[in-house]
């Protein structure tokens, strides 16, 4: 199943489960994670996907948003992270809510993005995430996790 696909199949099963236009990101998160990993992640010792996601909700819309913004980047850097000998690899996605504001984030230990990449012209991913972080009045910034990367999309309020 193309992952946009299984992102939106996943916000729909729980639209399902509620009759409110709203999605409890914690249980989405989850089960679009176990998603990711069952069709992409081979072997559990080498590479594990986990959720740290506060009770909170979101409209659909933002839910739709934001659930194709964790499926891009986990996929990048489960592409591009870990190199195929790698044993105990981690990505783990956030999310922490204050109000309106809010932090969605995907961060692995894996190699890192090395210090002279040319930061050119953007993948197709990386158009989409800056696209729909737009769309949702947010900023996106990559981060050294050391090791490792973070990918932060930040929404807050002035």
């Amino acid at each position: 199943m193309p992952t946009g696909v299984m992102s939106i199949a996943t916000l729909q099963k729980q639209l399902a489960v509620t009759e409110l236009k709203s999605v409890e990101l914690r249980t989405y998160f989850a089960d679009l994670c176990r998603s990711i990993s069952a069709s992409m992640i081979d072997d559990p010792q080498r590479l594990t996907l986990e959720t740290n996601v506060h009770a909170t909700a979101a409209n659909s819309d933002v839910s739709v948003s934001m659930g194709l913004i964790v499926t891009e980047l986990v996929i990048n850097a489960i592409k591009h992270a870990f190199p195929k000998h790698t044993n105990g690899g981690r990505i783990i996605v956030s999310f922490a809510a204050d109000g309106e504001a809010w932090l969605l984030s995907v961060c692995d230990n894996g190699t890192g993005m090395p210090a002279h990449t040319n930061r050119g012209r953007p993948g197709l991913g990386t158009g989409i995430v800056d696209a729909l972080s737009r769309q949702l009045e947010a900023r996106v910034a990559v981060v050294d996790a050391n090791p490792g990367t973070r990918v932060e999309v930040r929404h807050s309020k002035i």
